[in-house]
């Protein structure tokens, strides 16, 4: 795949305080790429950096092989041929949606115009709300309305800043699959902000998790998932306990539950002391009288609990296919399939 944004020691200060340091991003065009990270880590910064919003103190950014920012040669926003799309949607109230997703094509014949505004909300499957305001549309549909205005302007990048946020949890899950196939279906390369890292799973090719302006790891997310390059990461995505373990041999651990197989990140050597990630989905229960181990916490998820257990003074989150009571014995049983060690 070629590369359609390059970003190479981005720097960036707000007042002489330095919010993104020598930060490198490759995004491949028709890719859909996340910025996951906690607020205040630099994502939006980036991203408005990126849109041109804000100038970089260092590094050099080319889109499409063209510079549009190197520190000293700046590409204004409305030059660079970048889409964005905002949390609280950004439509025009007075207009109508038709003419929202029009807005960006002044200059053009009007039945062009009128043309790549049918494709476009065709896409997003809105062609029958055109004469309809905004006022007069679910949350969802009012992101849709951006999403064809931003389609219909067929930008080179396309940059979403929480797109999902303001959408009900009932319809953001078929949002977000929607929207999702659109881009792919268009080859839309995109870069999307977001908290969640539920979103990042279901929307993004690849993620980039960030922390205090830098980038921690990049890569897509079943690489990030299952072989973190930090405890940051590896917490972010999902957290479970830290088991104390020592190496025996090759990926074998000896562990309070005992031994168990796990994949390093990074070298370990034998016989040293370590820590295992293991997440509550990997240690199953059972009850079983005859066990020392006991339920300490249970939390009700919805589809299933979450427990706590004692194993020999070390607290461990799990998991039980069967309904389990606080002070219960019960058996734990292990899925080493992608448990990770961290020296």
């Amino acid at each position: 795949m070629t590369t359609a944004l390059s970003i190479e020691n981005l720097s960036c200060q707000y007042d002489s305080q330095m919010v993104l340091e020598a930060l490198s991003l490759q995004v491949n065009h028709g890719e859909i790429v996340c910025l996951l990270g906690a607020s205040g880590c630099g994502k939006t910064t980036l991203l408005k950096a990126i849109a041109g919003l804000l100038p970089l103190s260092g590094g050099l950014m080319t889109l499409n092989e063209k510079v549009i920012d190197d520190g000293k040669t700046w590409l204004p926003p409305e030059q660079r041929n970048i889409g964005m799309i905002f949390q609280d949607y950004a439509l025009f109230p007075h207009l109508t949606v038709a003419e929202n997703v029009a807005f960006g094509l002044k200059g053009q014949p009007k039945e062009q115009q009128d043309s790549i505004v049918d494709e476009a909300l065709r896409l997003v499957h809105l062609e029958a709300f055109k004469a309809r305001y905004p006022h007069q549309l679910s949350g969802g549909q009012q992101q849709r309305v951006a999403i064809a205005r931003s389609l219909a302007y067929k930008p080179d990048l396309l940059l979403l800043d929480e797109p999902f946020s303001n959408i009900d949890t009932q319809v953001r899950h078929e949002l977000i699959r929607e929207i999702r196939k659109i881009f792919k279906k268009q080859g839309i390369t995109a870069i999307f902000v977001t908290h969640s890292r539920e979103e990042a799973f279901a929307f993004a090719d690849k993620m980039a998790v960030m922390n205090e302006g830098v980038i921690e790891q990049y890569g897509s997310a079943s690489e990030l998932y299952f072989c973190p390059s930090s405890k940051f990461v590896a917490d972010f995505l999902g957290g479970g306990s830290y088991l104390e373990a020592t190496h025996i041999a090759s990926s074998t651990f000896d562990t309070v539950i005992g031994q168990i197989a796990a994949t390093s990140c990074t070298f370990i050597a034998e016989g040293a002391k370590c820590q295992l990630l293991v997440r509550p989905q990997q240690i199953q229960l059972s009850s079983s009288e005859q066990s020392s181990i006991h339920v300490v916490e249970q939390q009700f998820m919805g589809d299933h609990c979450r427990y706590v257990v004692d194993i020999k003074g070390t607290r461990v989150l799990a998991t039980s296919m069967e309904a389990l009571n606080v002070g219960q014995s019960v058996a734990v049983s292990v899925e080493s399939q992608g448990i990770v060690a961290f020296s």
